[in-house]
């Protein structure tokens, strides 16, 4: 993958993290790349959370990647700890590289360094092509999600 590297995000990076995060018929519905200010906020809370590791993959300069990793401490499975990997977007141009395959082994990587069980994730699903990439990868679709939009 060459010049790769992957790096807390900053908020310079705002711009191009949202332009990923919109840039699908699913994104576009919710995201507003017009107005900022609620995503640097949020990136404000994250940074200060120790538990939270939102990433940029950056290649020549350009930020070509984002995804979010979330730690959680907790009680079931005898007290374990595992991870939630979250907002996963590859620019339009670096998909099919191989840098999604890189950037989900690095957030694995991570939640072993951060003496996690369990690595998990959820998906839409609408994303079948995203499915078939996290089962290619390891993950196994065991769970039903559900959520409540407050």
């Amino acid at each position: 993958m060459g010049d790769l590297e992957i790096r807390a995000a900053v908020a310079e990076d705002v711009p191009a993290i949202v332009a990923m995060l919109a840039d699908d018929p699913l994104g576009a519905q919710r995201e507003t790349p017009d107005d900022l200010s609620p995503y640097l906020t949020a990136l404000e809370r994250l940074s200060a959370d120790p538990n939270q590791r939102l990433v940029v993959a950056v290649r020549e300069g350009r930020v070509v990647g984002t995804l979010q990793l979330t730690i959680v401490p907790g009680l079931s499975r005898r007290g374990s700890t595992r991870s939630i990997i979250e907002g996963v977007r590859v620019h339009a141009d670096e998909r099919g590289s191989g840098l999604g395959t890189l950037f989900i082994e690095w957030a694995i990587e991570e939640s072993r360094r951060a003496n996690c069980q369990l690595v998990q994730l959820t998906s839409d699903n609408a994303r079948t092509d995203a499915h078939r990439f996290y089962e290619r990868l390891g993950f196994v679709a065991s769970h039903v999600g559900f959520k409540l939009q407050l």
